[in-house]
């Protein structure tokens, strides 16, 4: 059964902002999170891409090579709560580039009936107790056809599901196309 998009999240720490950035793959929707987030330091990247093959390695680093050497790399593909609850009160700006990335890490294979919404809800949770601007980059994947492959579907079902929850706890909320962003909250 489909998650409600309410979140069962509190109520946003003061401070704290939370920002979505949805987009297709090189929609440009990374540099928009980037423009985003602001200039307030310190200023904490957080990747949960893994560099598993030479075309990944080569994606981190074109990444990497656009940001500007304020900005601390945390490399975080699985524990996002816990870094945030760790980590995330000593900055004052954090983009996590991407959640669809880290759905996939964490997931793996096992996403048959997947019901993240707790995990989001103490992603969002650890999130707000922070005091940072926190931008938030997530594909959106359903614009394509329908995946040939169960296991795809079932990917593409529980990143909507994903991306539903997060936006409706986000204060703002960004789709990128063709490096042009449009506010939908």
């Amino acid at each position: 059964m489909p998650r409600s998009s309410k979140s069962t999240t509190r109520p946003r720490r003061a401070g704290s902002r939370l920002i979505l950035v949805l987009g297709g793959a090189s929609s440009g929707k990374s540099q928009a999170a980037l423009e985003r987030a602001g200039s307030q330091a310190p200023k904490a990247f957080v990747a949960t891409g893994q560099g598993l093959d030479k075309e990944m390695q080569a994606r981190i680093a074109r990444h990497r090579a656009t940001r500007s050497a304020e900005w601390v790399t945390a490399e975080v593909p699985r524990d996002l709560a816990g870094w945030f609850r760790s980590d995330g009160s000593g900055y004052r700006t954090i983009v996590v580039d991407c959640l669809t990335l880290w759905l996939s890490n964490v997931c793996g294979r096992r996403l048959a009936g997947a019901d993240m919404s707790a995990r989001v809800d103490e992603l969002v949770h650890a999130i707000r107790q922070s005091p940072a601007r926190v931008v938030l980059v997530s594909n959106e994947l359903g614009f394509g056809l329908v995946p040939t492959s169960r296991s795809a579907r079932a990917f593409r079902d529980v990143a909507g599901r994903v991306n539903q929850q997060i936006a409706a706890s986000a204060d703002e909320v960004y789709f990128v196309i063709s490096g042009q962003s449009l506010r939908l909250k």
